[in-house]
């Protein structure tokens, strides 16, 4: 569940060839206002210190009421993740605690640059026209739970602010129905240890079953619950301040969120699949709106200079044009044209928050970031749920 941030107070100047694109032209249509129509926008975001922030509004309710709720914006759309999670600095409304074996449930949500820590609580969360019912959230840096286990905390710097996680929460709509699965709902080793019960002493790891973990908020709408598709204009690579586009629920389900033409690549239980860069195959490949960059393989494998001043990201002398092939478990092929340039230029010019070069590395593997959103359609279907092309999980595009 990967989530990169990137302060944008990096020097430098830009000087980019317009030829190196990173999309194809842009034949896709962002979707109309509708009831299962979410506008979504990139820009640097609620704290202005976010480059490749793909944000949204969610409101949130008291569970059963249409008059006790708050709309919080700035919350990162995030399809390498799943559940709704909320800054309790935010937060105004007083929601329902989850209990277990008579004190709280307090998870420590873990993604590739830091934790989440807070308690879940339960809430009705509304998006467009729909609407998920009584689902537990996340109240991220709630006071009520300042002791973070070890455990915890040696999993990365914490993220319970808005200058440190750069959003006022993280809306995951990613591939699967929990934010665990079966691995938290069982006790042993094997459970990695996301969710913890806290006595007014101490916190330990708990059992958490699959109903009463983060839900994907999108699989408990009434309708309009298969998937999503994330919909997004191309982006000069010279950049841009903001983009706006569609976040549209469920696939298949009505006039404008058919799959079309679109190809569909099948998935691992990991929610992975294959890319094949010069000849060489990577497993481990998934597509994510949470991370604000194409992070891929390392500079010895690439050719691609680091950057000096951020050794996560890449740094070449001149931007450069590549590509790759997708193939999904289910043998379905497709050619990606993408560009990396120099991080630090890309950046320097503060007024832009909207890149669709920007590339880092991830040894060994494609985390295919916000960039290669720019410009498609991209079906994210649920597990288990049906749409016309088959029962999710797979990507579309």
């Amino acid at each position: 569940m990967p989530l990169k941030l990137l302060s944008l107070a990096i020097l430098g100047t830009l000087v980019l060839n317009p030829e190196c694109g990173t999309t194809p032209p842009s034949t896709n249509i962002v979707a109309a206002p509708a009831q299962n129509v979410q506008p979504i926008t990139v820009n640097a975001g609620p704290a202005n210190n976010y480059a490749n922030g793909l944000f949204t509004s969610v409101t949130i309710c008291v569970p059963g009421s249409t008059s006790n709720c708050q709309t919080i914006d700035g919350v990162l759309v995030d399809t390498g993740s799943s559940g709704l999670r909320v800054l309790s600095s935010v937060l105004t409304l007083t929601l329902p605690q989850q209990v277990a074996n008579g004190n709280p449930v307090v998870e420590c949500n873990q993604f590739l640059d830091g934790f989440t820590w807070g308690p879940v609580q339960v809430a009705d969360v509304a998006m467009a026209g729909e609407r998920a019912s009584a689902i537990p959230i996340q109240v991220i840096g709630s006071s009520g739970f300042p002791a973070i286990p070890d455990s915890c905390s040696s999993s990365g710097p914490s993220e319970n602010t808005l200058d440190a996680l750069g959003a006022n929460g993280v809306l995951g709509v990613g591939l699967f129905l929990q934010d665990c699965g079966p691995a938290c709902a069982v006790s042993g080793e094997s459970n990695p240890g996301l969710y913890y019960t806290c006595s007014a002493s101490s916190c330990q790891p708990t059992v958490e079953s699959l109903g009463q973990q983060l839900q994907n908020p999108v699989s408990r709408f009434t309708t309009d619950h298969n998937g999503i598709i994330i919909e997004l204009p191309t982006v000069s690579p010279l950049g841009a301040p903001s983009l706006g586009g569609s976040l549209v629920f469920g696939i298949g389900t009505q006039a404008n969120n058919a799959l079309g033409s679109a190809a569909l690549f099948t998935v691992d239980v990991q929610g992975n699949f294959t890319t094949v860069y010069q000849g060489q195959s990577y497993g481990g490949s998934f597509l994510d709106t949470g991370s604000n960059g194409i992070y891929f393989l390392d500079s010895r494998t690439t050719g691609l200079a680091l950057c000096s001043d951020a050794a996560d990201f890449y740094c070449p002398a001149t931007p450069q044009a590549m590509s790759a092939t997708h193939r999904g478990a289910n043998g379905t092929t497709g050619n990606v044209a993408f560009g990396v340039a120099n991080a630090d230029t890309l950046l320097a010019n503060l007024s832009l928050s909207v890149f669709s070069l920007l590339a880092g590395p991830n040894p060994g593997s494609f985390d295919w970031g916000l960039p290669f959103f720019f410009g498609r359609n991209v079906f994210t279907a649920i597990e288990s749920q049906s749409t016309p092309m088959g029962f999710g999980p797979y990507w579309a595009y």
